[in-house]
């Protein structure tokens, strides 16, 4: 398998598959999943002559699990190590959820120069925790459950969030799949405890702000409009405000894992703003 080895020794896995002259899409994950979670997307668009990559991020699917690095910052630094060591160019940027965050926190704290677009879906931006600048977030005592009930049953509760929340499944007239339930949860038990923990803090309480005012290239917000576990209100609709050339789309009655539950219309939109 391949891998790339960062600064501090830690391996991280990534795929780089499609059209290897294509214009490259690099995928950024959301916790605690990994570039598993991105499939049927990289098989679209590798189908429309696109080179996809995406990697798995540290502590996640078959990266190694440090103890440390589990921030914003190294999360950003190893996506550059993986940008630097296949020579990735005018790409376009995506992630889902933190993997939106680590988008967001990559072009602020490395620029734009190897990046010519960019998409965020349900993603964390600016920022997730309540406090007074940030009058519209979730409190603390949210994520705080979060990590009890991780130390609790981590495995019982990576079934509770995708058996409700993370694909809507909780809502009035829902559909649910036993197989992308099945599929979140082996993903997320892939995924070292301390990595899953940390990034609990990582997600809620890192702030964008700065990093959303920097951004100087396009920019793709896709949101749900019944997110539960990235409120719209908080993300999205007061990112969209701090972009330069940010464009918003909202879904209307989309969950959260909008790659996963709204694969036809996500798959669209990306192909779409790749040829705007």
């Amino acid at each position: 398998m391949p891998f790339v080895t960062t600064k501090d020794k830690t391996e991280i896995f990534y795929k780089d598959v499609g059209n290897p002259s294509g214009k490259p899409v690099v995928f950024s994950h959301g916790w605690p999943l990994n570039s598993d979670n991105w499939e049927n997307q990289m098989f679209f668009l590798g189908q429309h002559g696109y080179r996809v990559i995406a990697h798995d991020r540290r502590g996640h699917g078959r990266s190694s699990q440090p103890w440390g690095g589990n921030d914003m910052d190294t999360y950003s630094d190893d996506l550059l190590a993986v940008f630097e060591h296949l020579d990735i160019k005018d790409a376009m940027l995506v992630g889902h959820s933190t993997g939106g965050g680590e988008v967001i926190r990559f072009l602020g704290r490395h620029g734009t120069s190897r990046v010519s677009k960019a998409v965020i879906v349900g993603a964390i931006p600016p920022v997730m925790v309540l406090k007074d600048s940030n009058p519209l977030g979730l409190p603390k005592s949210v994520f705080d459950g979060f990590r009890s009930a991780m130390i609790a049953d981590r495995a019982q509760f990576f079934l509770d969030v995708p058996t409700g929340p993370f694909f809507g499944y909780n809502l009035p007239g829902a559909k649910s799949s036993q197989g992308l339930i099945q599929s979140w949860w082996q993903q997320g038990m892939m995924c070292s405890f301390k990595s899953a923990y940390d990034c609990i803090s990582v997600f809620s309480e890192t702030d964008m702000t700065k990093d959303l005012k920097k951004i100087d290239i396009p920019v793709l917000i896709l949101h749900g409009e019944l997110d539960q576990i990235v409120p719209i209100r908080a993300s999205a609709l007061e990112g969209i405000k701090l972009l330069q050339k940010g464009t918003l789309k909202v879904y209307p009655g989309g969950a959260h894992a909008l790659p996963n539950t709204a694969v036809d219309e996500v798959n669209g939109d990306l192909l779409a703003f790749l040829k705007s």
